[in-house]
């Protein structure tokens, strides 16, 4: 019987193998021949499940995109529950531990942001590729939102805070503290990047 394979899957394994090679080489060595290697394919059969190369890059960044979104997302239901209630503690330390998520505070997460700063980085040459990235900064900056709000609404920030202006500015720290710590990880530790997010987070919350 002949086996049966999974299309999903396999294109997922195939943009996983897109992964390894540039984490490892850089973006620019992820070519058909090396990831069909990496994945234990002939080229063929990733041309099968992959148009063209242009084809598997976008569905990588994309498939790399959902990862982090689907982690980040565990929390912010938490976070963002209407039957959660209105513990300012608690909804204080959620937060915090929320936009954490962004931040490569361990190897796993350190990586992926590498991968992610790769992609976003080749987006401002290959256009098929700066579609994801603006709907990744589309999607953090209405997170950013809707965190805020429910702040504001639960009395953990001043009610005349300006949430649009607020939620650019911390979207931008959470982008700064990760390209720095991606860049420099030695100079740039978890703990200090906990320390600068939760001054941020003391600041807006005094109204700074």
């Amino acid at each position: 019987m002949p086996k049966i394979v999974d299309p999903a899957a396999r294109r997922r394994a195939v943009a996983q193998a897109v992964l390894s090679v540039a984490a490892r080489q850089g973006l620019e060595h992820a070519s058909l021949r090396n990831v069909a290697e990496e994945a234990g394919l002939a080229i063929g059969s990733v041309r099968h499940y992959f148009a063209d190369h242009d084809e598997l890059m976008t569905f990588t960044m994309r498939e790399l995109s959902r990862r982090i979104g689907d982690r980040i997302r565990t929390h912010a239901e938490r976070l963002l529950a209407p039957d959660r209630g209105t513990d300012r503690t608690d909804g204080r330390a959620a937060t915090e531990e929320l936009l954490a998520e962004f931040l490569p505070l361990d190897e796993a997460r350190r990586q992926e942001a590498a991968l992610w700063l790769t992609f976003t980085a080749a987006a401002h040459t290959r256009p098929e590729l700066l579609p994801c990235a603006a709907e990744m900064q589309a999607d953090l900056h209405t997170l950013m939102s809707r965190v805020l709000h429910e702040a504001r609404y639960t009395g953990g920030l001043p009610a005349d805070t300006d949430v649009e202006l607020e939620s650019t500015r911390l979207a931008a720290l959470l982008d700064g503290l990760t390209l720095q710590a991606t860049l420099l990880p030695d100079r740039y530790p978890p703990k200090l990047l906990r320390q600068v997010l939760r001054r941020h987070l003391d600041a807006l919350k005094a109204g700074n």
